[in-house]
């Protein structure tokens, strides 16, 4: 008699299928997704004309006529012509400034007025000498001008100014008298204080 061959549970092999199943059912799924999410990238770049190189191509070949053209048109453009002028002559300015402040009232008022006084010229240093030799007449000539000014001039907006023209003027003078030339260009206030 034959023996019969063991049966087998049909419960034992349908469970261990069944837990592997739902394992390989979310890998599939997961490949199955990244595929498809590939896949929808690459072909939104080819349709999109990504992958043409005409596209590039002809924007290389545009690119290289303009140069082209602009090149062309550089060389062909008029050259600039050089005039010939002699050079302009420059003196050169020296300045020297007062050593000692000058101090006096405003007429009218109780306010003091102090500046020191720097000069420039575009002459030697023989103006220079001049001023330091004649340096008590030039500051009381300075002093009688600066102590006329009145406090409705002081509050002028161009009261420096019009005081540096003066200066110039009675200084310039003075160094006539004393040594028959002046060759003060400018007086500038180096200090002005107003008390």
């Amino acid at each position: 008699m034959a023996t019969a061959a063991p049966e087998a549970t049909p419960a034992e092999g349908s469970e261990e299928p069944k837990k592997k199943k739902p394992i390989l059912l979310i890998a599939g799924i997961a490949v199955v997704a990244i595929v498809v999410v590939v896949a929808v990238a690459f072909g939104t770049l080819y349709f999109s004309g990504f992958y043409e190189k005409k596209a590039e191509l002809a924007a290389m070949d545009k690119l290289e006529e303009l140069e082209a053209a602009a090149t062309k048109a550089k060389d062909e453009a008029p050259s600039k012509l050089k005039k010939e002028a002699p050079e302009a002559t420059r003196f050169e300015k020296n300045y020297f400034q007062i050593e000692k402040e000058l101090m006096t009232n405003i007429t009218g008022s109780k306010k003091v007025m102090v500046v020191q006084l720097a000069v420039m010229t575009h002459y030697d240093t023989r103006v220079f000498d001049n001023i330091k030799k004649h340096e008590f007449a030039l500051r009381s000539a300075m002093l009688d001008i600066m102590r006329q000014s009145t406090e409705a001039e002081v509050s002028k907006p161009d009261f420096r100014k019009e005081l540096a023209v003066k200066l110039k003027d009675i200084m310039n003078s003075m160094l006539e008298e004393y040594e028959d030339f002046g060759g003060i260009e400018e007086v500038m206030f180096t200090s002005f204080v107003m008390q």
